[in-house]
């Protein structure tokens, strides 16, 4: 049995006021350890399956599908930085999402009807974010905080959400790479 580590997202591709901030964030931080997502495998997550036999992909597709139907695209913003974990173990750089209303009606229906099929939801509620970097070191805390701080409430990006893409995750040394199995247009 082939199994594949399956994550649905939107798909988000960078801008230059967008790329502007994700390298000035990288130029502050470079005395961190950070490893920082590439432009082009920018995403926001919806759901992450972890590895799951390819038996199981045309459910999933059929969930997504299902729990799309009754949505139209929208329009969501790109804007804050801010870091997951505490300010003495920071763990991820996140950009957050405003105008999320819909996107989050739109994730909980998502989960709970993969839920229902047996893709059972994490404990944590959805939060949506975009992770650009995962943390692996910080010698000056203060310092790091402060870089992060000075983005907190800039706009970075509007992202037009018209659809949500079934990902597999292959992991390689130089990085996850992510290759797109089928997208699910918004519609309604």
């Amino acid at each position: 049995m082939t199994m594949k580590r399956l994550f649905a997202a939107i798909k988000v591709t960078p801008d230059e006021n967008f790329l502007k901030i994700y390298y000035g964030l990288i130029k502050e931080l470079h005395f961190a350890k950070v490893n920082w997502v590439k432009p082009e495998n920018m995403h926001l997550t919806l759901k992450f399956f972890g590895e799951t036999s390819e038996e199981k992909v045309e459910q999933i597709n059929q969930v997504i599908e299902e729990s799309l139907e009754n949505f139209a695209p929208f329009i969501i913003h790109l804007k804050e930085t801010g870091i997951f974990g505490s300010s003495y173990n920071p763990k991820v750089i996140w950009f957050g999402v405003g105008n999320a209303e819909i996107l989050k009606k739109m994730a909980e229906n998502l989960l709970i009807s993969l839920d229902e099929n047996g893709f059972l939801r994490d404990r944590q509620n959805f939060v949506p974010h975009l992770t650009v970097g995962r943390i692996k070191d910080v010698k000056h805390k203060q310092l790091f905080q402060s870089a992060v701080d000075k983005y907190k409430g800039s706009f970075i990006q509007e992202i037009l959400v018209d659809s949500i893409i079934l990902f597999e995750s292959v992991l390689t040394p130089k990085g996850p790479q992510y290759k797109k199995i089928s997208e699910h247009r918004l519609k309604a």
